[in-house]
C-alpha cells in the first residue's frame, strides 16, 4: 500500500483465453433491498462451477516470459516460485473450502454513502465484549483477519479470559471484496473512516476500538482524528509515525542523521529501502491504476502482482511454495488472491491508491489512546521514540521479535495478545 499523488509527497511520508461475464462468475446473494438506506442484509457468497473452471483454464494457458537474470527476487518475482504456485492453484488448491468458511461466518452488506459495504459481524457470548473493527489493506482483504476471529470473540477457548472478549467487525474496503466498486471519485481512507463509524453506529456501538494495517492504517487514524469521541482507542502495526525530520531527510537523499539510535537507525535503513526499491506497484497504482487490464485478464499475472508487494513478505512467500510453510500456507495465499480473482477487483481495488490523500507514515494528528504493535518485518518497524512523538497518549508499544506486513495473518496468536493487551485498560 501506501501512495499520495505526487511522489515527493509519498516519499516525505513515506493469451488469449475463454472469458465469461461477470454475472456467471459468482453468485453474491445478500438479501434483496429495501428501500430503507439503513438496512442491514445477511450475505453468502458462491463461485459458479464455470468460474472456477475458468480459472483453471486460464492458469494452464499461461504464457511464461524468460527466468529471471539473478539468484534472487531483485529483479521481481521469480519464475520457480510463480510455476510451483500456478501448478498448485490449477490441480490441487480448492476454492469451496474457503467459500464454506467464509459462508460460515455472519457475513452482511448495508448501503452507506450511496455504496454496498461488506462486513463480517461476530458477537461474543461474553457480555461486555469490546467492540473492535479492523480494517484490512492491499494486496490483503478480510481473508488477513480470519484466524483471529475465534480468539477475540470467544478468549476463555483460546488461552485468555472472559474480560478479554471483543465483538469483531470486519469490513471490505470499498472495491475490494464483496464490497460494492465506487462509481464515482472521493472514496479515500477519510471518507471511508466516516463510512466504518456510520457502520459502527448502525450496528448499535455508541463506542468502539480500531485496529488497521496498511490502508487500515490511515483509515484507523482517521477514525480517531474524525471522531474521538466515539473511537476510544485504536491499535496499529504499521503507524504512521515517521517524524518529519526524518522524512525529509529520506527524500532528499541525505545520509542518516549521526545521531539516530539502533533502532532508529533500522527503521531510516527500511524506509530508504522500500522508497529507493519497493515502490514499482505502488507508484503504477497511485498514477494508472485503470492501465492494469493484466490483472484481471490473468490469473498468474495478478497472482504475481499481489505477491510483489514487499520484500520481507515474499520472500516468506516464496518460501511457503518452496515447501517450507511459516506462519502462511499455500491455500491461505491463494485464498486471498482466488478472492480478488473472483470478485474481479484488481483494478478497483487499485484505485484507493489514486483517491489517497493522506501523506503515508506522516503523523495524522491523533489524540486518542494508541497502541502499536512493532513487528520486525514490517515495511518499517518502527521505534518507541518515534512512536511516542507521533502518538501523544501511547498506552502500548511493543517491539515483537517475528512478523511482517500481515501481521493477524502470519501471526495469529502473537496478534491476538497485542490486541487485548492494547485495549486492557478500557474493560
Amino acid at each position: 500500500m501506501h501512495a499520495t499523488r505526487s511522489l515527493a509527497g509519498f516519499a516525505l511520508a513515506c493469451t488469449l483465453c475463454l472469458c465469461i461475464p461477470v454475472a456467471a462468475a459468482q453468485s453474491a446473494t445478500p438479501t434483496p433491498a429495501t428501500s430503507d438506506a439503513m438496512t442491514i442484509r445477511p450475505f453468502t457468497f458462491h463461485a459458479s462451477d464455470e468460474a472456477l473452471a475458468d480459472l483453471r483454464r486460464r492458469i494452464a494457458a499461461t504464457r511464461w516470459p524468460s527466468k529471471e537474470l539473478v539468484p534472487d527476487g531483485t529483479q521481481g518475482v521469480q519464475l520457480q516460485t510463480m510455476r510451483a504456485l500456478a501448478q498448485y492453484w490449477q490441480t490441487d488448491y480448492d476454492w469451496r473450502k474457503a467459500e464454506a468458511r467464509l459462508n460460515a461466518l455472519p457475513q452482511f452488506v448495508t448501503t452507506i454513502d450511496g455504496l454496498d459495504i461488506h462486513f463480517i459481524h461476530v458477537r461474543s457470548k461474553h457480555k461486555g465484549a469490546l467492540p473492535l473493527i479492523l480494517t484490512h489493506g492491499w494486496p490483503g482483504s478480510i481473508i488477513e483477519e480470519l484466524k483471529i476471529i475465534e480468539p477475540l470473540t470467544d478468549p476463555t477457548a483460546h488461552g485468555g479470559t472472559a474480560a478479554d472478549a471483543f465483538d469483531v467487525v470486519i469490513p471490505s474496503l470499498p472495491g475490494y471484496g464483496f464490497s460494492g466498486k465506487p462509481t464515482e471519485l472521493g472514496w479515500d481512507p477519510i471518507r471511508i473512516a466516516r463510512a466504518w463509524t456510520v457502520l459502527m453506529q448502525r450496528l448499535g456501538y455508541a463506542k468502539f476500538v480500531a485496529s488497521g494495517g496498511d490502508w487500515g492504517d490511515p483509515v484507523t487514524e482517521q477514525m480517531a482524528v474524525l471522531a474521538p469521541g466515539t473511537v476510544m482507542a485504536i491499535h496499529l502495526n504499521m503507524p504512521a509515525a515517521v517524524p518529519p525530520d526524518i522524512a525529509q531527510a529520506l527524500h532528499s537523499g541525505a545520509k542518516p542523521p549521526a545521531n539516530l539510535s539502533a533502532d532508529e537507525r533500522r527503521a531510516w535503513d527500511q524506509l530508504d529501502f522500500f522508497f529507493q526499491k519497493g515502490l514499482g506497484y505502488a507508484n503504477e497504482m497511485r498514477l494508472r491504476p485503470q492501465t492494469l487490464y493484466a490483472l484481471e485478464d490473468s490469473p498468474v499475472g495478478l497472482a504475481a502482482w499481489i505477491l510483489d508487494h514487499d520484500a520481507r513478505s515474499y520472500e516468506l512467500i516464496a518460501r511457503v511454495f518452496d515447501g517450507k510453510p511459516e506462519g502462511l500456507t499455500r491455500d491461505d495465499i491463494l485464498d486471498n488472491i482466488t478472492l480478488y480473482w473472483l470478485t474481479s477487483t484488481a483494478v478497483s481495488s487499485a484505485r484507493l491508491y489514486w483517491e489517497n490523500r493522506t501523506v503515508f507514515f506522516a503523523p495524522q494528528g491523533v489524540t486518542v489512546p494508541v497502541a502499536v504493535s512493532a513487528f520486525p518485518d514490517e515495511l518499517y518497524q518502527v521505534p518507541r521514540s518515534w512512536a511516542e512523538r507521533a502518538f501523544p497518549n501511547l498506552v502500548h508499544y511493543n517491539r515483537l521479535p517475528k512478523g511482517g506486513h500481515f501481521a493477524a495473518w502470519e501471526q495469529p496468536e502473537t496478534f491476538t495478545q497485542e490486541l487485548r493487551a492494547a485495549f486492557k485498560s478500557l474493560r
